[in-house]
């Protein structure tokens, strides 16, 4: 009985030592970035923690703002497209390319941000900076994966080092 006990107890224990606040213990991102053939474009998703974004957001637009799939006003949209274009720069055979913000879903914990740059034909380098979150969050860390000409490759991003380089040629 006393062994009933004591793993009834070792089994209830770590319950309640659950970390309940809205915090996570890292603080990164991860950016996907393929290219389709069918549709000559780079198809990029951008992975980002919500609290994370919404405190963002709070500092740099709005104190109010809430990130929420009910009744979420356009504008946060518009900030969000801001907010990255400003931060996520992708060079293309060596000159700037920009993407159009085909929208977002929440899922979990995580915003999923939809990119893409279309009328890409070529690709013989490909340079993606980096820095999303970087200014509000010191700890920051952005994983960049690109998945093109059957090449994958991974990259891991900081505030010394925000960007990365494949050549193809």
């Amino acid at each position: 009985m006393k062994s009933l006990t004591l793993i009834i107890t070792l089994l209830i224990a770590p319950l309640f030592s659950i970390n309940t606040s809205n915090t996570h213990e890292y603080y990164i991102s991860v950016t996907k970035v393929e290219y389709s053939n069918e549709q000559s474009s780079l198809q990029i998703i951008s992975q980002i923690f919500i609290d994370d974004f919404e405190k963002l957001l709070r500092q740099r637009y709005d104190e109010s703002i809430t990130l929420t799939e009910s009744n979420e006003p356009k504008i946060i949209e518009d900030y969000m497209k801001r907010y990255l274009q400003n931060k996520l720069m992708i060079n293309v055979n060596g000159s700037k390319v920009n993407f159009n913000f085909l929208g977002k879903e929440y899922k979990d914990d995580i915003v999923y941000c939809y990119l893409e740059i279309e009328n890409i034909t070529e690709i013989n380098s490909i340079k993606i900076t980096n820095r999303v979150l970087f200014d509000v969050i010191s700890e920051q860390q952005n994983i960049v994966r690109l998945k093109l000409k059957n090449k994958n490759k991974s990259f891991l991003l900081t505030p010394e080092n925000d960007n990365c380089m494949l050549n193809f040629n």
